[in-house]
């Protein structure tokens, strides 16, 4: 994945709306339109290859509407611009972490220091046991 190229390609084709947002304010909230909501085709998002692209829309799929847009909404601010940039990092994040995909583990044996640890533990719990008992 080309995190640029993904920022990039996010900035240039989301569609933003803007509302009336609740919260603090006063009567700025009830005159400025300040909440962002953004939208974007997962299609038009360039720098993922097909499989990160499929991992996407799988982990992002209540974030994604019937027309196949990914829909993101920001009213935290009191600032239109502010909130529009909160969404397109919110988004570039939801996709960084979606397209990550997780190495498979590689099978390890234990070394020989481990082993001996494990074993010198457990003799040393045992004579902890045995000094409890109570000889007849």
């Amino acid at each position: 994945m080309e995190k640029e190229e993904v920022r990039k390609s996010i900035e240039e084709n989301i569609v933003f709306t803007f509302a009336r947002s609740g919260g603090k304010g006063g009567q700025n909230v009830n005159k400025v339109n300040t909440k962002a909501h953004g939208t974007i085709p997962l299609s038009s998002i360039r720098g993922l290859s097909d499989g990160e692209r499929a991992t996407v829309a799988q982990k992002l799929r209540a974030k994604i509407n019937s027309e196949n847009n990914i829909c993101v909404n920001c009213d935290e601010e009191r600032l239109q611009d502010l909130n529009r940039k909160i969404a397109i990092n919110r988004l570039v994040n939801w996709i960084e972490n979606a397209a990550y995909i997780q190495p498979k583990r590689k099978k390890t044996k234990p070394s020989k220091a481990s082993k001996e640890r494990r074993l010198n533990a457990k003799r040393i719990r045992s004579l902890i046991k045995q000094s409890r008992q109570k000889i007849f």
